[in-house]
């Protein structure tokens, strides 16, 4: 098989992608609800400790994979393992890796199609002067509506394949280029926002402000969960990256700017979303809902609260479009490493995440009663094993393979960067991301 033949524009280019396929829910959803629960800034403070220590070493493992082996996923670990003189079957995990991408996808399009419709019904100001009441009762409706909910899946699915099918270049580039800064713009400004509002001083305080005694071994274990989640390592996704990467790039600073890029997407996030949240004197650890049935609430009672949270929810439809054209590129690399045309295999990824989404879709209405394991119905099984089990399965995997198997020359190469810095790199990956991603792994598991 051939090295892999196109590659990023640019340096800049690079960081964007890897910025966008980590950058989605688990920034702007998921961080500020796992925040909420978990005591505020004694949080915050061991989730950025665990993306240093167990997110970053890891995300660079997976992309030094793809830029060696400059193929899809499995391609480049069967050739890199062939020349490590270990077993092929290191290139299953490639394909491991493209169905927990699948299985995350498949949900990650249900949620974030309703961002569109709460993007729609906040444009139109449907939410302005509607009880918390009224509007509990609506995103309850909403979610028991499968017509409307299928509708909103395949909108989005299209938005995001339409892109993938264009190619590297033609497609996630140009794409990232335009939408990255957008997204950052429109954090700024409702971070600005937040700053008129009477909660800010509050959210800052709750963020910023830690209470240690309120650590408890469960807080630990979350954050270091989300901060795995949230870089998107573990499903060979940056691998595909990695393949795309210019010779001439720093992977060690390339990596930092994507943690920082994250991390700061979490902050500014936390700090809108906790603003307005403390300015209605609301509970921040509401769970799930916090987006989609109390931000609403909060925002509904707020001077322009219909702007803002039009222009919040276009934030969140943009990061989580960004994110899913970032993660099913992996997919069809796969296929097309396994002969299919570019055409083809976005076609069949498309499908197939579809179909697989209708499971997510009917489990809010006439599949609700179907719980097939551990009580939880499709959405809760599709939307909690593939990340919380398979993501670390894999990116337990991926340190491993980069850390032992493969060649010290080659792995040195692909990092770019001195001798120094490249066992710095190997034994924080060997004695402290390995080990903490065991630990991710076991906590899910128990």
């Amino acid at each position: 098989m051939s090295e892999t033949l196109e590659r990023w524009g640019s340096k800049r280019a690079f960081i964007l992608a890897v910025t966008g396929a980590a950058v989605g829910l688990g920034n702007i959803w998921r961080f500020p609800y796992v925040a909420g629960e978990n005591g505020g800034a004694a949080f915050l403070l061991i989730y950025v400790a665990f993306v240093l220590l167990l997110g970053l070493p890891v995300m660079m493992a997976e992309i030094l994979i793809g830029r060696a082996g400059r193929r899809g996923p499995m391609q480049a670990l069967g050739v890199l393992a062939a020349d490590a003189g270990a077993s092929r079957h290191w290139r299953w995990l490639g394909l491991f890796g493209a169905f927990t991408v699948f299985c995350i996808l498949s949900f990650y399009s249900v949620v974030s199609g309703w961002s569109i419709e709460f993007l729609v019904a906040s444009i139109n100001g449907n939410f302005q002067g509607v009880s918390a009441a009224e509007i509990g009762a609506g995103f309850d409706a909403f979610l028991a509506n499968p017509a409307l909910l299928t509708f909103n899946h395949t909108l989005f699915l299209a938005m995001t394949m339409s892109v993938v099918a264009a190619g590297v270049a033609k497609g996630l580039e140009r794409l990232n280029n335009l939408l990255m800064p957008l997204l950052y713009l429109l954090l700024l400004l409702l971070a600005g926002y937040a700053t008129t509002t009477e909660g800010f001083g509050t959210a800052l305080a709750w963020l910023f402000l830690p209470e240690f005694g309120a650590v408890t071994p469960s807080v630990v274990l979350h954050a270091m969960g989300h901060a795995f989640f949230t870089l998107a390592v573990g499903a060979c996704a940056l691998m595909a990256y990695g393949a795309y990467m210019p010779d001439d790039q720093s992977l060690p600073k390339a990596a930092g700017a994507v943690a920082v890029l994250d991390i700061s997407v979490a902050l500014l996030a936390g700090i809108a979303i906790f603003s307005v949240v403390f300015a209605q004197g609301m509970d921040p650890a509401d769970g799930p809902g916090l987006m989609f049935v109390t931000l609403p609430i909060a925002f509904s009672q707020l001077p322009g609260g219909s702007l803002w949270l039009s222009v919040f929810f276009l934030l969140l439809l943009l990061a989580t479009w960004t994110s899913a054209i970032n993660l099913a590129e992996p997919m069809v690399a796969t296929l097309q490493g396994l002969g299919l045309r570019r055409s083809r295999a976005t076609a069949a990824v498309a499908l197939s995440v579809w179909l697989l989404g209708l499971l997510s879709v009917f489990s809010f209405s006439f599949m609700a009663d179907f719980r097939p394991l551990f009580g939880r119905n499709m959405f809760e099984l599709v939307s909690s094993i593939p990340p919380d089990i398979f993501l670390p399965i894999g990116g337990l995997l991926i340190g491993v393979f980069a850390a032992w198997v493969m060649p010290r020359t080659t792995a040195m190469q692909a990092l770019g960067t001195s001798e120094r810095n490249f066992y710095l790199w190997q034994n924080v990956l060997r004695w402290v991301a390995i080990p903490l991603t065991c630990i991710v792994l076991l906590s899910a598991l128990v």
